[in-house]
């Protein structure tokens, strides 16, 4: 009976797996994950096994799409390995043109984020405002929001296109790494709240 019953579960699993990849397609955006509940009318858990499953067959049946999380997003994006025929057929570069500056703001935001300027500096010890600009304008870094402090600067993030240009479907691709802590950034650990405007 309990065989039977976890079978039945594994069908609505694979059918529920199904709907979400017609349903990413058909939106051609990013769906939230409330939404995805709301239209299968599921659970979370139920939700997070169905992604999970349509994940794990896109990888393994070598497919041309990836599913893509981002914090409550959800969306197809393509295969990294294809970005060249991709790249090809839309006429664009296949990478942006990134400075060593550029390059290491980046570092510090994917994996300390949602942080402000002044975090960012305080761990790359220079003024980051040029290389933190050149990521707005690639559209690898966004403001999410601002932090709970006094003046209330901005927070910044990486978005889905820094995901898709380094081949990633989620953040907990990165490969594991810790950043140091300046000592003079301990007294501002009150900025490193969550966004309170625009949802990651």
């Amino acid at each position: 009976m309990l065989d039977d019953q976890g079978g039945r579960e594994q069908v609505h699993h694979k059918e529920w797996a199904a709907a979400i990849e017609s349903l990413l397609f058909v939106a051609g955006r990013p769906l939230e994950r409330g939404e995805l509940r709301k239209l299968l009318t599921v659970n979370e858990e139920q939700l997070t096994t169905a992604l999970e499953v349509l994940e794990r067959d896109l990888r393994q049946q070598t497919r041309g799409i990836r599913l893509q999380l981002l914090g409550e997003q959800i969306q197809l994006v393509t295969a990294p390995e294809n970005a060249r025929y991709v790249a090809a057929l839309l006429g664009l570069p296949m990478t942006a043109k990134l400075t060593s500056a550029a390059l290491e703001t980046l570092s510090v935001v994917a994996y300390r984020q949602p942080l402000t300027r002044n975090q960012i500096e305080a761990i790359r010890g220079v003024n980051s405002d040029r290389a933190l600009m050149s990521l707005l304008q690639h559209g690898l870094v966004e403001e999410v929001g601002r932090a709970p402090t006094v003046g209330r600067p901005a927070l910044f993030a990486t978005t889905a296109e820094f995901l898709q240009q380094f081949g990633l479907t989620s953040l907990e691709e990165l490969p594991g790494f810790t950043l140091s802590r300046p000592a003079e950034e301990h007294s501002d650990d009150q900025d490193t709240g969550t966004a309170t405007n625009t949802p990651q």
